[in-house]
């Protein structure tokens, strides 16, 4: 029989954000979403990201470190795309058609070339949580775990940032992602509205030149800008 209770030794999440977020752990719908991920696995469904992947994007930019948030929504449905980090594929997989629009505007706003990799680990390690508001996804079903309690857990995320650091910025593309603006406090934090980068979206997207506003930001409290490059292989 499987065990459904949380222990906070057992949640693989970098350090800062265990200490950060351990409250929200021991809540009750913490533990749904826990019974809710086991029962779906045990009804053979394959589920994204890769278990060990689905805190990545905490594991990849800890709490002390913390810049930029850019949100997304839930991980990518097909075979081998998601990685748990927001709008990112691992090397090797194509890039879907939101992601090569993040990269046209790159190169419109700040020169950089599109990569074919869409592996955005650089972004991350240098401060930018790229957080999905719902952590896990079946095959080939988007939102199909959008009732596991996931977007509780990331809007307490986006809350306690709000209340405990200083200056990031927040990159909301699209009205599911500026729904989230209320968790924020303006008054303490910078946010950058953009309609969705998909191609689906209304236009608003290109244009919005939220690379070089970010690393203006940065840059103005002092603090080391991003490299946005991302690096070919």
């Amino acid at each position: 029989m499987q065990d459904i209770t949380i222990r906070l030794d057992k949640i693989k999440i970098e350090e800062s954000w265990k200490e950060a977020l351990k409250e929200e752990f021991l809540k009750p719908y913490f533990l749904e979403i826990k019974k809710n991920y086991l029962y779906a696995k045990g009804q053979g469904k394959i589920l994204y990201p890769p278990p060990h992947l689905i805190f990545n994007a905490f594991n990849l930019t800890p709490f002390k470190q913390l810049k930029v948030v850019l949100l997304g929504q839930d991980p990518y449905h097909n075979p081998n795309q998601a990685m748990g980090l927001s709008f990112s594929v691992p090397k090797g997989i194509a890039l879907p058609p939101s992601l090569k629009n993040i990269y046209k505007e790159l190169e419109q706003d700040l020169g950089i070339s599109p990569s074919p990799n869409g592996d955005l680990t650089q972004w991350a390690k240098q401060g930018v949580l790229l957080l999905n508001s719902i952590l896990s996804v079946e095959q080939n079903k988007p939102g199909s775990h959008q009732h596991f309690g996931w977007q509780t857990f990331t809007d307490s995320v986006i809350a306690i940032i709000s209340q405990k650091c200083e200056g990031i910025v927040f990159l909301l593309w699209g009205n599911y992602a500026k729904a989230k603006r209320n968790l924020i406090d303006s008054r303490k934090h910078f946010i950058l509205q953009a309609a969705h980068p998909s191609p689906l979206a209304r236009s608003g997207f290109l244009g919005c030149r939220h690379f070089s506003m970010t690393n203006k930001i940065l840059q103005e409290q002092g603090k080391e800008p991003i490299d946005w490059k991302i690096d070919e292989v």
